[in-house]
């Protein structure tokens, strides 16, 4: 009966995990065709898939989410075609504690943040030094949409 109960909770939990992981791919899916742009030319950089790409760019961006005012992070995500889903397709993070976290949108902190960056590109399948070649890509591209002033802002939140 112990067999049973331990395959019962292994089918559980696997239906409860199946949808989830359906969920992030349909989100890498449409970060990726929301703003191609910016993923090809981060892709290029980092060396990297488009959807390793669009995750990298959802990590970093919630970074910066966590990190700028509402009306700040505002003026970011008008500058950058399809924020939400690139904010979506970001790895789920994991709190400073151990306990679950959400995305890297709910990090603060500089040497948190950073960390935080740096392990969702690690679950990405990317290095960990490419997060440094990562935030130029994406500062250049909210300045060419946005302008100097918000490529500033999204620069001091990467710090």
């Amino acid at each position: 009966m112990k067999n049973g109960y331990v395959g019962l909770a292994m089918i559980t939990l696997i239906a409860v995990s199946a949808p989830n992981a359906w969920a992030q791919a349909d989100a890498v899916a449409a970060a990726v065709k929301a703003s191609p742009a910016l993923i090809e030319a981060l892709s290029k950089e980092i060396g990297s898939s488009p959807e390793q790409a669009a995750g990298a760019a959802g990590a970093l961006f919630g970074l910066a989410k966590s990190r700028l005012s509402a009306d700040e992070f505002s003026q970011v995500a008008n500058a950058v075609p399809g924020i939400d889903s690139l904010l979506s397709a970001a790895p789920a993070a994991t709190g400073a504690v151990g306990t679950a976290g959400g995305t890297l949108s709910q990090l603060g902190g500089s040497a948190a943040g950073l960390g935080a960056a740096t392990s969702a590109f690690s679950k990405l399948g990317l290095k960990p030094d490419m997060v440094a070649k990562a935030i130029p890509v994406l500062t250049s591209f909210v300045g060419e949409s946005g302008g100097a002033n918000v490529a500033s802002l999204l620069a001091g939140a990467l710090k």
